[in-house]
């Protein structure tokens, strides 16, 4: 059995300016999995830099609002919404409420510094 406590994750930030906490990665650790597992949150009133993987990505937003842009599309988000991001897309993520956004980020292949370009 693999536990592990998002208190025990080192918070920094990541180069797309969100405040994040990698919480699984295949890479790093000794797991059986393809995909990495990351928490992340952006404060009120700001925004990622936009920014494309090489690989897809999906977000679980768990708290807050905002509006994501990928490509030229924008949606409104929220608590409990799922964003499937495809390879190779620019995206960023817009904190338009009064907390923190924050959410789940799973990268299939797992994230490496390489997979991400800010544009």
């Amino acid at each position: 059995m693999y536990i592990k406590h998002l208190k025990d994750c080192l918070e920094f930030i990541a180069g797309d300016n969100s405040h994040l906490r990698e919480i699984l990665n295949p890479k790093k650790e000794n797991l059986s999995i393809h995909y990495s597992l990351a928490w992340a949150y952006v404060k009120p009133n700001e925004k990622t830099l936009v920014h494309e993987l090489k690989v897809s990505e999906v977000y679980f937003i768990l708290k807050g609002k905002g509006t994501m842009h990928i490509d030229n599309e924008k949606q409104n988000i929220g608590k409990g919404d799922t964003i499937y991001i495809p390879l190779n897309a620019a995206q960023l993520i817009e904190n338009t409420g009064e907390e923190n956004l924050e959410f789940l980020c799973i990268v299939d292949p797992a994230w490496t510094p390489d997979a991400e370009k800010i544009l």
